[in-house]
């Protein structure tokens, strides 16, 4: 596995389902795991739709395999291509010349690359491409390019949509239904219907077939539960076909006629490349919320962007009915059930970056707080108490008897008395609040779900009478090593906390809106009563503490037990549960993640300073010292390794913190765990986020807004993310103390790149660079075009090239070419393509006697500036002719700098390219980039574009720029 940037890479390929995982695309919607297209003996392809459960013996629902929309069937002179090395015979496999899979993490599109000779020799090279529109959940793409290299035959393709799907062995759909109609004059369509035998959930797919690049004729096969379309053309040597599979799918959560919704959807559609533009357009303002950029750990920055990736694909965008699953939409693991995962370690993420999506996250706990009153009833208390694990409705669906690996069954009690999810959904609830001030929502809908769990907490809390004390008896902690415990500390604790909380938002709401406040009160029965017992027991629960030693008992009798040294078993490969049997665990001092540091780390402002023995400090030292090395950090909980990181950072063990980050960030991608296929783990990746977050960047939110306390890795040069905070963005730009400037130098001059930054003239590019690569029939679309940005022109016409070899004489002919289609497109340009905002800032450069140059790859620049109007304003043009190395050199814009006559430390570059942003830093210069941040994140400071931006403005905020930043707010 290679990372590289932004890109997953695999460049052998491995038959593991853990790589199906891995290579999961989504939407929010649904998600689609890594299954070759193709297919192969031991696959399991996996298509999982947000709230689309049925009900199974045992684990009582779980979430249901859709029909798989990704099938191709591809046939060479005969020869059906296949990847694998599985085939019968020998004979019968081919060769895998070269091989390559790449998720980009950038546009959600998942590209393979397959060069397969035949077993007659011939030699074809295939790239198929596939991605979940996140700018239309109800559509999915495919595209496949066939090269002939060597052999001029007849190619067969079939695409299909197929229901043989099942979760395990078993397969939920039934009454299905198929067939196919003309879409239009041209086009063919088939569609495929079903329906969840228990939930009777309806669902809907249809798929049209678009050939170019030759004639074919596309016709509809029907197979049962498995439609197809096929064609047939003849190929010659060196021909490049493509073909587009584009699929819709619907179903009865969202319409009332999922298969009528999806062939109007279908009719509508259009290209391949058409879709993706939106595509790429909507990932590009995710990532410029959502980005965290690392500068000198190049794994580090894969891992995390990967994490964030599939967190972002598992976020319900237009659905309040439901929640991020423990293992996302990526596998079978916990069947698509609901844990604290979501509200504990994935909801901070969106709460800081896109808190619509958090919105929706918490909005599945409000409608599914029904089952969570019918839980608590169940069990003989009142209010509510959410699930351990949910699905549809919030009733409980854990399983209670479970086999292990040797088939004897195992009860399992969390579903039973592991209770503290319900002070960690008011925990996620009140943070929501706390960072959006969002009154309403908690008005309408949190201030339910906060009072009615304290209600069940006040049934269910029993009073000591030989201590004085409330306790809890009878729990799991998150430690799930330790069953049937007394006083659990983390318990216990944020049971005081969720109902001080409980206390102080009634109060909020009485003043707020004192009817609605009534109303409410009616509703869950809150009484007088019932305020004043939460009261008591706020004063009163009990949480050990030694005041000498400052140590919190995880629960009653836990220093009791037998201690181990986890060292004395090493090297393993599995838990120390499975090493030991469940019974024996639970009598030893095992964790599976600690209760007290989890605990520490969620109240840590709790134990601030009170002038007692047990300072915060003391505590959170005391504590990790016991219980860090009493933890399976390894193959316990995977939850732990983020906590304990952001937690090594407070304590200022920076290396200590890596350390556990890493196994965090890597766990999927190096499946770290051996239990990958089972899906991403959703809490792990959010648990990342917040490591670099709230561990190495220090971030705390106080009532007068953030401070930031850095603790940056050995070897990492700069950190930089973005938060929000009642509706203002915030940015957070942090280096190493020694490397950041500590003060801003006076900027005399400003160095402008052209295009994307003074005007834009990248389709008239793009459209000359198509025309030359059409004729030379060479593959080009935006997405290549994309990659060429900031190149000079000899650098796009051999990224064009790639391998192919052409005289030199006939490659500067190309240039040329391509130039003079250029000069065609642009003849009527005019100061009318002038971007927004630039002509303003020029003039209030040119009054604040600031020098003005231009620094651009482009050899028509002088003609470009004259027909938009502002050549009065450049004093000096480096250009195309100017230097021979281009960008990322710094040499264009020394260049500039030198004909300004000014140091480089005092010009300010703009660009909107990541290579010049590149340059403008090894030119020691200071750098404004102006596009996405996931594209320039790297620069000094980034603005979406140049439109009502000041000088005084700019001036001011790259004055801001510094190792440190401390925000009041």
């Amino acid at each position: 596995m290679e990372a590289l940037g932004w890109t997953v890479v695999e460049s052998k390929l491995d038959y593991k389902q853990a790589q199906e995982a891995l290579f999961t695309i989504g939407n929010g919607y649904l998600g689609t795991r890594g299954a070759l297209e193709e297919g192969y003996p031991s696959q399991h392809p996996v298509t999982l739709i947000h709230g689309v459960y049925d009900d199974v013996p045992v684990v009582y629902t779980e979430l249901v395999n859709c029909p798989n929309w990704l099938s191709w069937k591809i046939k060479i002179d005969g020869e059906t291509f296949r990847c694998d090395s599985e085939a019968l015979l020998q004979a019968d496999r081919g060769d895998i010349l070269h091989y390559e899979r790449r998720l980009d993490l950038r546009s959600g599109v998942l590209l393979r690359e397959v060069t397969w000779r035949s077993p007659r020799g011939h030699t074809v090279e295939l790239r198929f491409e596939r991605f979940a529109s996140i700018s239309d959940r109800h559509v999915l793409a495919q595209r496949c390019q066939i090269k002939s290299v060597d052999f001029a035959a007849t190619v067969e393709f079939e695409a299909q949509i197929d229901s043989e799907v099942d979760n395990q062995g078993l397969n939920h759909w039934e009454d299905l239904k198929q067939g196919d109609s003309n879409l239009n004059d041209q086009e063919l369509g088939i569609w495929l219907e079903a329906r969840t035998s228990k939930s009777e959930i309806q669902l809907a797919m249809a798929a049209k077939l678009v050939v170019a690049d030759a004639e074919a004729e596309i016709l509809a096969q029907h197979n049962p539960g498995c439609p197809s379309l096929t064609t047939q053309f003849f190929i010659h040597p060196g021909q490049t076909v493509n073909l587009e599979k584009l699929v819709t799918v619907f179903t009865s959560r969202e319409v009332d006629d999922p298969k009528q919704s999806a062939w109007d959807k279908l009719q509508d559609l259009p290209s391949y490349m058409t879709l993706l533009a939106p595509q790429m357009a909507t990932w590009r303002q995710i990532w410029e919320n959502s980005d965290v950029l690392i500068e000198g750990d190049l794994k580090a920055q894969l891992a995390v962007r990967y994490n964030l990736f599939q967190l972002l694909i598992a976020a319900p965008r237009h659905d309040d009915t439901v929640s991020i699953p423990a293992k996302t939409l990526s596998g079978f693991g916990y069947r698509g059930h609901v844990f604290w995962d979501t509200e504990i370690f994935i909801l901070p993420f969106f709460i800081y970056t896109q808190p619509e999506l958090a919105r929706n996250l918490l909005m599945y706990r409000y409608r599914t707080l029904p089952g969570a009153r019918r839980k608590a009833q169940e069990g003989g208390y009142e209010g509510a108490l959410f699930a351990w694990e949910s699905a549809g409705t919030g009733d409980e669906v854990t399983p209670r008897w479970v086999p292990d690996k040797t088939g004897e069954m195992i009860r399992i009690w969390c579903r039973d008395i592991e209770l503290h999810i319900n002070t960690d959904v008011a925990y996620g609830v009140w943070k929501y609040w706390q960072v959006t001030g969002d009154d309403a929502w908690l008005q309408d809908y949190g201030a339910e779900i906060i009072l009615d769990t304290a209600i069940f907490w006040a049934s269910r809390v029993e009073w000591n009478r030989d201590r004085l004390c409330y306790e809890i008896s009878d729990v799991i902690g998150p430690d799930e090593n330790h069953e049937h415990v007394d006083n659990n500390a983390f318990t216990n604790g944020m049971v005081r906390w969720h109902l001080e909380r409980a206390l102080q938002l009634w109060s909020w709401l009485e003043q707020r809106d004192s009817a609605f406040a009534a109303q409410l009160a009616r509703k869950i029965n809150l009484t007088d009563t019932r305020l004043s017992k939460w009261v008591e027991i706020v004063q009163k629960i009990e949480v050990k503490q030694d005041q000498e030693t400052c140590l919190i008992e995880q629960f009653d009798g836990f220093l009791n037990l037998e201690d181990v040294n986890l060292t004395d078993y090493e090297p393993r490969s599995e838990s120390m549960q499975a090493i030991l049997g469940i019974s024996e665990t639970n009598q030893r001092q095992i964790l599976k993640q600690p209760d007290v540091l989890m605990l520490l780390y969620l109240l840590g402002d709790h134990y601030e300073d009170d002038g007692s023995a047990c300072s915060r400090e003391r505590t959170l030292a005391t504590n990790w010292d016991y219980y860090h090395q009493r933890t399976d950090r390894s193959y316990g909980s995977s939850l732990a390794p983020a906590i304990h990181s952001i937690l090594a950072s407070q304590m200022q063990q920076p290396q200590a913190a890596y350390e556990d980050f890493m196994q965090a960030a890597l766990v999927d991608l190096d499946n770290l765990r051996g239990n990958t296929a089972e899906g991403i783990h959703g809490a792990c990746a959010g648990g990342v986020w917040q490591a670099i977050v709230f561990g190495f960047a220090g971030v705390r939110l106080t009532p007068n807004g953030f401070t930031t306390q850095p603790q940056l890795p050995p070897g990492w040069t700069r950190l930089k993310f973005r938060l929000q905070w009642q509706e203002q963005w915030y940015e957070f730009d942090l280096r190493p103390q020694n490397t950041q400037p500590s003060t801003m130098p006076e900027i005399q001059g400003v160095i402008f790149d052209l295009d994307g930054v003074l005007t834009d003239t990248a389709d008239f590019h793009y459209l000359g660079w198509k025309q030359l690569a059409d004729e030379m029939n060479i593959p080009f679309d935006s997405q290549i075009n994309e990659g060429m940005r900031g190149l000079p022109r000899r650098e796009s016409l051999l990224h064009i090239l790639g391998d192919r070899q052409v005289p030199a004489v006939e490659f500067e002919e190309m240039m040329e070419r391509k130039n003079g289609y250029y000069l065609k497109l642009i003849e009527g340009i005019s100061p009318d393509n002038l971007l927004p905002g630039v002509r303003s800032l020029l003039e209030q450069l040119r009054s604040h006697q600031i020098k003005i140059g231009i620094g651009s790859s482009s050899k028509n620049a002088r003609m470009v500036l004259e027909k938009l109007g502002i050549a009065e304003f450049i004093e000096a043009i480096a250009d195309g002719y100017s230097v021979s190395r281009p960008k990322p050199a710094p040499d264009l814009f020394l260049h500039a700098a030198n004909l300004l006559h000014l140091e480089p430390e005092k010009c300010l570059v703009v660009e909107d390219a990541g290579a010049g942003v590149e340059a403008a830093l090894a030119a020691n210069m200071w750098a404004l980039g102006v596009g996405p941040h996931e594209r320039l994140g790297h620069a000094h400071l980034v603005l979406p574009s140049l439109e009502n931006t000041s000088w005084e403005d700019l001036q001011r905020r790259l004055n801001e720029v510094r190792s440190q930043f401390r925000f009041a707010i």
